[in-house]
């Protein structure tokens, strides 16, 4: 299986608007997360590497991994792969991108 490609926001949008179900993975801190999100599982960055094995995902699902601008995001869908995650999306311009177009 190649590598997932990255998402982008208008993808996004619309997915959750059909209510599709979603694995989200939000990277930034708690307090960025309880002030604005979309969903999903709040995992900081800096805890990712730690909390994979406990992730409630299979190693071919579609995860989302987003941040405020995709920087982060970026890092965590890399530490992802490198768990064996296959299907693992970045979210192009992150939760900014989203926020210009909705």
């Amino acid at each position: 299986m190649t590598e997932a490609e990255d998402i982008g926001a208008e993808e996004l949008l619309k997915r959750l608007q059909n209510g599709g179900q979603l694995n989200l993975i939000d990277v930034r801190e708690p307090i960025e997360f309880a002030t604005f999100n979309i969903g999903g599982q709040n995992i900081p960055l800096s805890k990712l590497n730690a909390a994979a094995n406990a992730l409630p995902f299979h190693q071919n699902e579609e995860i989302i991994v987003i941040c405020k601008m995709g920087l982060r995001s970026e890092t965590g869908q890399q530490l992802l792969r490198a768990q064996g995650f296959k299907n693992v999306r970045n979210l192009e311009g992150g939760l900014l991108a989203l926020h210009k177009i909705h």
